[in-house]
This record gives C-alpha cells, structure tokens and sequence, in this order.
C-alpha cells in the first residue's frame, strides 16, 4: 500500500531543517523496514511550510503497526536527533491504492 504523508512544518527554516538533514536520515531507516520512498517534495509558497512523501509498505505489512515500530526504533531516534518535533505542526497519512494503468504500483 502506498502512503502520501503530509507534514506541516512551523516555519520555513524548520521545513529546510526538517527535510535536508532529517527527513533525508529517515530513507535509509525506512527502507530497513522494508519501507520504499517514492518521493519527497516541500512546498513553501504561500507559507504552507509543508514537506510531502509518496512511500510504500510491503504489502503483508499493518501500516500504522509499521510505523509505531519504526518510530520506537533507535534508528528512528536518530534520524529526529537535535530537532524540535513541536516544529511539526500536522501530519496527514493519506492511503493510496493505485489504478490499474498506475505507471507507479
């Protein structure tokens, strides 16, 4: 199952912070997980402050049991180090199943 995951980030510099050094750190740890990132976009315009993640879970695995366990990981705990996560103001996980003519499945 695909994921679109929409962080909304206090201020510009925290979503520069946010996915330059420690978004980046978590590829590597989801992908531990057998978690995929498909991609990772911000957007800043207008003040949205918003970084937004296409990933994907193996297909056998509970996505919300998945990431409580990626969460608790000390991999995880890592990836967060020495930033402020009252920087994050909302976080949207949207699930997605792609269409059959889905160029991404």
């Amino acid at each position: 199952m695909f994921q679109l995951r929409i962080y909304t980030l206090r201020s510009p510099e925290a979503l520069h912070r946010y996915a330059t050094v420690h978004w980046a750190r978590h590829v590597p740890t989801f992908d531990r997980f057998g978690i995929s990132t498909h991609g990772v976009w911000t957007e800043d315009d207008g003040g949205a402050n918003r970084l937004i993640a296409l990933i994907r879970y193996p297909s056998a695995a509970d996505p919300e049991q998945l990431t409580r366990q990626v969460m608790a990981s000390q991999e995880f705990a890592a990836d967060m180090a020495g930033f402020d996560v009252n920087d994050i103001v909302d976080v949207q996980a949207v699930p997605l199943e792609p269409t059959a003519f889905s160029p991404i499945r």
